[in-house]
């Protein structure tokens, strides 16, 4: 169980404040790379998305995302990593008009990973999922305070914005989290034997999977792709493309007014009546008529507000 917040709450207020003042309902790209803020003023539907690898952390309020049987949950007390593309249900549970949803989030870089473990090299730990929840502490949040106090300081940016990312990731690295985002930047490490297994998925979801092949890219066994995989996302490489393979139909369907059997048969079907019926399962009604109900709520890609640009919704 994660222990209360431990902030000073000055530090609790003031990052509140900022973002508040910062960011209107919905989300701002802010002049530092990979970093973003959100607002919400009430709580929101629950929506399938993709997430990217980040980290994100509460001001005020709470959201909640599921991941096939779990339940992740965070607030100002505490900070959600992720660590692979994972697709999730995600949502904003506690936010009001008074008490708005604030959060920050922060893309995870395996290149600036890579390079701060050179300066602490940490002992190896124990193998972890691609998603997890660790407490804030007051260390953190003062770091944080400090990046978001450089929106409106752009010309401090380029100097200042990655020490202040650098002693962040350290923190994080500190933490209970930090096993699993040491194996973000460690090239042989399961996580990221995974992460090429889901890259390639990614980039070649219209094509067949053939579990053997994936296995070598990853350097794993099929059996140990299999256990690994479903480790980190809690779900089969199959259960992964249909996923992925699906998402794309979705943001295809509300780009253009394409037929159903046409986008079924680019992402990868060769069955109409089976994509037909995959789609309306996860999504809750066939791809025309959720494309349909998707552009009469004017939501372009049916995007949550309070999801980062850097994620890929549906």
């Amino acid at each position: 169980m994660l222990r209360p917040v431990t902030v000073a709450i000055p530090a609790i207020e003031e990052f509140r404040d900022r973002i508040a003042a910062l960011c209107p309902p919905g989300r701002r790209e802010t002049p530092i790379p990979g970093v973003t803020l959100m607002r919400a003023d009430a709580p929101s539907t629950p929506g399938r998305v993709i997430y990217a690898p980040v980290v994100c952390f509460a001001a005020q309020g709470r959201k909640r995302l599921i991941v096939a049987d779990r339940t992740y949950s965070y607030d100002q007390a505490q900070y959600l990593v992720i660590a692979v593309d994972m697709p999730v249900i995600a949502g904003v549970v506690e936010a009001s008009p008074a008490a708005p949803y604030l959060a920050l989030a922060l893309m995870v870089d395996p290149t600036r990973m890579a390079s701060l473990l050179i300066d602490m090299p940490l002992a190896p730990g124990p193998r972890a999922p691609g998603i997890g929840i660790g407490p804030l502490d007051a260390d953190l949040v003062d770091a944080l305070l400090r990046l978001v106090r450089l929106v409106d300081r752009p010309g401090d940016v380029e100097v200042l914005a990655p020490l202040i990312e650098r002693e962040i990731l350290y923190r994080l690295l500190c933490g209970p989290q930090g096993p699993m985002l040491r194996q973000i930047a460690l090239a042989d490490s399961r996580l990221a034997q995974i992460a090429r297994a889901i890259a390639w998925i990614r980039e070649n979801y219209s094509r067949p999977l053939r579990i053997a092949e994936l296995a070598g890219l990853a350097a794993m066994s099929p059996a140990t792709l299999h256990r690994h995989f479903r480790a980190v996302t809690a779900l089969s490489p199959l259960q992964y493309q249909k996923r992925i393979r699906l998402h794309e139909a979705r943001g295809r369907m509300l780009a253009a007014t394409a037929d159903a059997q046409s986008v079924g048969f680019a992402v990868g079907y060769d069955s109409p009546s089976q994509f037909n019926r995959e789609y309306a399962r996860l999504f809750g009604a066939p791809p025309l008529r959720d494309a349909e109900r998707l552009r009469a709520a004017g939501g372009a890609r049916g995007r949550d507000a309070t999801e980062p640009e850097a994620l890929i919704s549906a």
